[in-house]
């Protein structure tokens, strides 16, 4: 799993057959099926056009995507979720984020070690307290799709947008954020336990938000842009 978790960051176009062949290639003899078994176990799905790559909640309504063509051009006009697996040195739990579009200012984060909507609805609610979005785009999870989830998000009259299936690219913006997490502080940590991995996380967002330099924002950090774009509508308001 730890080795299929690199792999994946670094190829995330990587299915099954390739992987397999990867692990191959390296010395692990390996069927496709446990491959399989594994990559489903850590939520991990290649990035290519391919059916029902997210299972919905049961009897659950799923959204049309509402960006294709959007021009991103302020604060809190989109914000977008998603979920990954995190490593341990025995074991391994899942991370939730927030995020908005525009500053790509991470609003929330929580970890659990069960893929139950509960954590994801904490991060929401925490996300909520901050401000809210005009459009919440995420992927056809359950636990995105789960009703306690999005009627969250109708209470506050906040449009949904979900990914098509198979297409990881509609939320680039997170899948880029993971890769950050993942080459930048996991695998350089090496957690060994759950809080170990809630300390190094948090201690990681704080950079990412306050004082890394981002080149697509010219070379500003997340926070500055988003404290930046609260200002400006704050100002447009009052005009």
């Amino acid at each position: 799993m730890r080795l299929l978790d690199e792999q994946y960051t670094r190829c995330p176009f990587y299915g099954v057959r390739r992987m397999r062949a990867w692990l191959e290639s390296g010395g692990y003899t390996v069927n496709e099926k446990r491959v399989r078994r594994l990559l489903r176990k850590m939520g991990l799905l290649a990035i290519y056009p391919k059916p029902c790559v997210s299972q919905p909640a049961t009897g659950a309504q799923v959204y049309p995507y509402l960006l294709r063509k959007t021009r991103i051009e302020r604060v809190n006009q989109v914000w977008s979720t998603d979920i990954t697996y995190i490593r341990l040195l025995q074991g391994f739990i899942y991370l939730v984020a927030i995020m908005d579009w525009h500053s790509r200012y991470v609003l929330a984060w929580e970890v659990s070690n069960t893929l139950e909507s509960s954590f994801c609805i904490a991060a929401l609610d925490r996300a909520l307290q901050q401000a809210e979005p005009e459009i919440f785009n995420s992927d056809q999870g359950a636990q995105f799709t789960s009703l306690t989830f999005t009627e969250r998000l109708l209470q506050h009259g906040i449009k949904i947008s979900m990914d098509g299936r198979g297409r990881a690219l509609d939320n680039i913006f997170v899948e880029r954020l993971w890769r950050s997490v993942k080459y930048e502080e996991v695998y350089l940590k090496e957690y060994r336990y759950a809080p170990d991995a809630i300390t190094g996380l948090g201690g990681y967002f704080e950079f990412y938000n306050r004082e890394r330099l981002h080149q697509s924002l010219g070379y500003k950090t997340p926070e500055a842009v988003y404290r930046q774009g609260l200002k400006l509508a704050a100002e447009t308001t009052l005009n």
